[in-house]
C-alpha cells in the first residue's frame, strides 16, 4: 500500500542561532525531456550540517544531488553556495568551488589502483596533498593497506569507501552523498555512517541521499521528505523520526494500524 504524506513543506526553525547557509536551492525544477522531475523544490543546508534527504525510488533526490552538483542544468529556479549562485557552472568546474559528489553506484575507475583512484580525486590541483591522502589512508585503513590493488577487484564495501575517499581529496567543503549504504552488508554500513559522522566532524558539511531511512535520520541533524518532486515535510530528524507517518512510509511501522487508512487519503 503506497503511503502519501500530506504535511504541508516548511523548514524546521533555527531562531536567532541559525548557522550560515552553505547552500541554497531555490525554486529548483529540473526536467527529463517531457518529464519534470523537481517542480520547484526548495532547501538549505547550512555549515557544518548533515542533511538527509528522504524519498521513494523516482521522487526526485538523486536529481537534486546532480542539479546542485552541476551536472544537470535546472530549468528554473537558483543553486546558491555562501549566497552565489552556482547553477549553470560545469560538475568539473564546480570541484574548485568546494562541493564534492559520490554518485550512486560508486563508479570507482575499474583498471586503476586504489591509489591512482584517489590521485584522480585531486585533479584540480597540480599534485595531490599528502595530508589529504594521510586523511583518507586515516579514515579508511583498509585502503592504506590495498592502496596498489585495482579498484575493480575490491568488495563493494571498500569500493564504497574509495569512492568517498577520491572525493575527499578535492578538499570539498561540501559532500553530496547518493545511497553510500546500497547494496552493502549491515556491518559494512554501519562502518560507513560512522565514517561519515567523523567526516562531518572533521569540518565537512553533508547532503546525504539514503534509503536507509533509520540510519540517515539518525546520523543527520535535519531532514527533508521528497515525493514526486515535491518537498512535503522538513524538520530536524528527532522530529521526522517520531512522525508517524515517516515512520509508516520509510520505517515500516506503525503504533495504531487505524493510522494506514488516515496516511493512504488522497490530498485535497
Amino acid at each position: 500500500m503506497d503511503v502519501q504524506l500530506e504535511k504541508e513543506p516548511q523548514d524546521a526553525a533555527w531562531g536567532a542561532d541559525a548557522p550560515p547557509a552553505l547552500l541554497e536551492l531555490r525554486d529548483l525544477r529540473v526536467g527529463y525531456g517531457a518529464i519534470e522531475a523537481l517542480k520547484g523544490i526548495s532547501l538549505t543546508v547550512a555549515e557544518g550540517e548533515i542533511v538527509a534527504l528522504l524519498g521513494a525510488n523516482g521522487a526526485g533526490k538523486s536529481t537534486t544531488l546532480k542539479a546542485a552538483s552541476g551536472m544537470l542544468r535546472p530549468s528554473s529556479g537558483e543553486v546558491l553556495l555562501h549566497g552565489e549562485r552556482i547553477d549553470g557552472i560545469p560538475s568539473h568546474e564546480l570541484v574548485r568551488f568546494g562541493i564534492g559528489h559520490v554518485p550512486e553506484g560508486r563508479r570507482v575507475f575499474p583498471r586503476m589502483t586504489v591509489l591512482e583512484n584517489l590521485q584522480m580525486g585531486a585533479y584540480r590541483l597540480r599534485r595531490p596533498d599528502r595530508a589529504d591522502l594521510d586523511r583518507v589512508f586515516s579514515l579508511f585503513p583498509v585502503l592504506a593497506e590495498r592502496r596498489k590493488q585495482i579498484g575493480g577487484t575490491l568488495s563493494g564495501g571498500e569500493q564504497q569507501m574509495l569512492a568517498i575517499g577520491r572525493a575527499l581529496m578535492g578538499k570539498p567543503e561540501l559532500l553530496l552523498l547518493d545511497e553510500p549504504s546500497m547494496g552493502l552488508a549491515p556491518l559494512i554500513v554501519r562502518q560507513i555512517f560512522e565514517i561519515l559522522k567523523e567526516i562531518n566532524d572533521q569540518g565537512t558539511t553533508l547532503l546525504l541521499v539514503e534509503q536507509n531511512a533509520a540510519q540517515a535520520l539518525q546520523l543527520a541533524d535535519r531532514g527533508y521528505v521528497l515525493e514526486t518532486g515535491s518537498v512535503v515535510m522538513s524538520d530536524i530528524c528527532e522530529t521526522l523520526l517520531a512522525d508517524p507517518r515517516v515512520r509508516a512510509a520509510y520505517l515500516g511501522e506503525l503504533d495504531d494500524p487505524d493510522q494506514l487508512d488516515q496516511l493512504d487519503e488522497p490530498r485535497e
